[in-house]
């Protein structure tokens, strides 16, 4: 769980999750300035600082490569901001599992806005992912997709979404999708979508990415699972 300055709600999910799961929490601080890590380890979560920001994507993926050392078969990424409901995780896991997917998104696309729609339109055009919603942070990666995400060659990534789809795709992984409910923000805002300076930056490295990695397309192998929830 990547958090930056999220001590409004990180020990709710920490606990969320344990009590859904039952399984080890682990918070990446993302150097935050706040509360955040000392709220999460009092839920009871192994909290890894970094000495400085990294980003979002830069936080997830200390969290592989600690998942990779230490030997554990899967990692449910998801929002610090609870935004994401933990009773969910059960559903998404069992349809992880019974997918035999490498990696599982939680989407939700209820919550999509008229400009995402468009935006997710047009990148779904150039990459040829066909997925709903690419800035879901709820995600179940298996070990074959962890090893890909804590190599140097992740380390490339900007962002966690497109690019880290790519890339996995591109390792001829199994991508899919089942629904899920999430709720709004109840602190803050998205590192995305901050400011129209931010989603401007987004669109354009994105796109970017997107372009130079569409000689690269692999086999596509996707599939989305019916709603489950």
């Amino acid at each position: 769980m990547p958090a930056r300055n999220e001590q409004a709600t990180v020990a709710a999910v920490v606990c969320g999750v344990r009590n859904a799961l039952g399984c080890d929490v682990v918070v990446v601080n993302d150097a935050s300035t706040d509360a955040t890590a000392a709220q999460a380890a009092e839920a009871g979560a192994l909290v890894l600082t970094l000495p400085f920001q990294l980003g979002a994507w830069g936080a997830a993926q200390a969290g592989m490569r600690f998942a990779l050392r230490n030997g554990y078969h899967s990692v449910i990424t998801l929002d610090a901001d609870g935004q994401h409901h933990p009773e969910q995780l059960p559903i998404l896991f069992e349809a992880h599992a019974s997918g035999n997917a490498d990696v599982t998104i939680g989407t939700c696309p209820g919550r999509l806005s008229g400009a995402k729609r468009i935006a997710w339109a047009y990148f779904r055009l150039i990459t040829g992912l066909h997925v709903t919603d690419f800035t879901s942070g709820l995600r179940i990666y298996g070990r074959r997709a962890i090893r890909v995400l804590a190599s140097r060659e992740a380390s490339l990534i900007d962002y966690q979404d497109i690019g880290v789809l790519i890339l996995l795709r591109r390792k001829a992984l199994v991508i899919q999708e089942t629904p899920t409910v999430m709720s709004p923000r109840r602190d803050g805002g998205s590192r995305i979508f901050s400011s129209w300076l931010t989603v401007a930056r987004y669109m354009i490295a994105t796109t970017v990415l997107s372009i130079a990695r569409v000689g690269a397309r692999g086999p596509i192998r996707q599939r989305a699972t019916e709603a489950t929830s």
